[in-house]
C-alpha cells in the first residue's frame, strides 16, 4: 500500500500522489526518492530494463509497469529516436495479440499498453479487439494512446479500459462521451500548456469537463519523460486538473486511495481547491510506512 503523508492542515494525513502516467527510462529516476509522490505507472518501455527498475526502486516509491507499446508494424512510437527498441511490440494478428498478453503477464505487467496514432500505421479492428478480449482474460486492464481522427473513438468501443490522455485532437461527439463513462482517463493536460498548445488543451480540457459530467473517471497523470516537467509533482497538472475538478473528487484523482491513511477523518480539515492541494503537498511530510 502507498505510504501516507501529512500536511499542515491540523492532523490531516493523506495518502501520497499517484502518478498514473510517467515514463522512467527518461528521466533521473532518483529524483522521485522519498517526495509526496509515492506511486508511479510506467507505460512504455523496454519490459526487462522497467522490472529492473520496479524490483529497485528510489526510496519510498512504488513502480507498476505495463512493458511495451502495442501497436501495428510501423505503428507508433516506432523508430521515435526516444523509445528503445523493446518499448515497441508489433502485432500482426490476433493470435499474435494473445501471445503478446501473455508476454506482459509473465513479465509482471499489471496493464496491456496499446498505441493507436492515425500519424502512423494502425492496428486493425480485428487485431486490437483480440488485445482487449486476451488482456481481460488475463485479469489486466487495457490502456490505450489515442491520437489523431477517430482513434479515442475505437479505444472506447473496442472495450479498452483507459485512455492514458484525455483526448486532445479532436472534441468528441456527446454519444462517444456517453460510450466512454466506463473508463478511467489519465489527465496529461500540462503537456498541452506550452507555445503553440493552447488549442490542444482547450480541447482536451472541454472534453475532460464533458466526460467527468457523464460520470467518468478521471485521474492525475504527467507523462514525466515527455518534455520538461518536474520530476516529482507537477503542480501546473494539478492546477489544469482543479478547473475540472474540486473537493474529493480532486483529492482521489490526485491521491492513492483515501482509506490507506487511517487518520483520515470527516472532521478533519481537507485541501478542496488545487491552490489548496498544492499548498498542503508542499508543506507535507512522509510517515512511515
Amino acid at each position: 500500500m502507498p505510504e501516507a503523508v501529512r500536511g499542515t492542515l491540523p492532523g490531516t494525513t493523506l495518502p501520497g500522489v499517484v502518478d498514473h502516467h510517467v515514463h522512467l527510462g527518461l528521466v533521473d529516476r532518483a529524483l522521485l526518492a522519498d517526495g509526496p509522490v509515492v506511486e508511479v505507472h510506467d507505460l512504455g518501455w523496454d519490459p526487462r530494463e522497467v522490472a529492473a527498475w520496479a524490483a529497485a526502486p528510489p526510496s519510498g516509491l512504488r513502480v507498476r509497469y505495463a512493458g511495451p507499446f502495442h501497436t501495428a508494424p510501423g505503428g507508433y512510437p516506432t523508430g521515435r529516436s526516444w523509445a528503445p527498441d523493446a518499448a515497441v511490440r508489433h502485432v500482426v494478428s490476433p493470435d499474435h495479440a494473445t501471445a503478446a498478453v501473455a508476454d506482459v503477464v509473465a513479465a509482471g505487467g499489471f496493464a496491456v499498453k496499446v498505441a493507436l496514432h492515425a500519424g502512423m500505421s494502425l492496428l486493425p479492428d480485428d487485431v486490437l479487439r483480440a488485445l482487449v478480449d486476451a488482456a481481460h482474460a488475463a485479469g489486466l486492464p487495457v490502456l490505450v494512446h489515442a491520437e489523431g481522427a477517430g482513434q479515442a473513438e475505437r479505444a472506447i468501443d473496442s472495450g479498452a479500459d483507459t485512455l492514458v490522455h484525455v483526448p486532445w485532437t479532436e472534441p468528441l461527439p456527446a454519444d462517444v462521451i456517453a460510450r466512454a463513462v466506463h473508463m478511467t482517463w489519465i489527465s496529461t493536460l500540462a503537456i498541452h500548456d506550452g507555445p503553440g498548445g493552447s488549442a490542444g488543451l482547450e480541447l482536451a480540457l472541454d472534453n475532460a469537463r464533458r466526460f467527468v459530467a457523464a460520470g467518468g473517471r478521471l485521474v492525475y497523470g504527467t507523462d514525466l519523460g515527455n518534455g520538461p516537467a518536474p520530476a516529482g509533482v507537477n503542480e501546473r497538472e494539478i492546477e489544469l486538473l482543479g478547473t475540472v475538478l474540486t473537493g474529493e473528487a480532486l483529492r482521489r484523482a490526485v491521491l492513492g486511495p483515501l482509506d490507506a491513511a487511517p487518520a483520515l477523518t470527516a472532521a478533519l480539515p481537507m485541501p478542496d481547491t488545487a491552490a489548496d492541494l498544492i499548498a498542503w503537498l508542499r508543506a507535507s511530510t512522509r510517515l512511515p510506512r
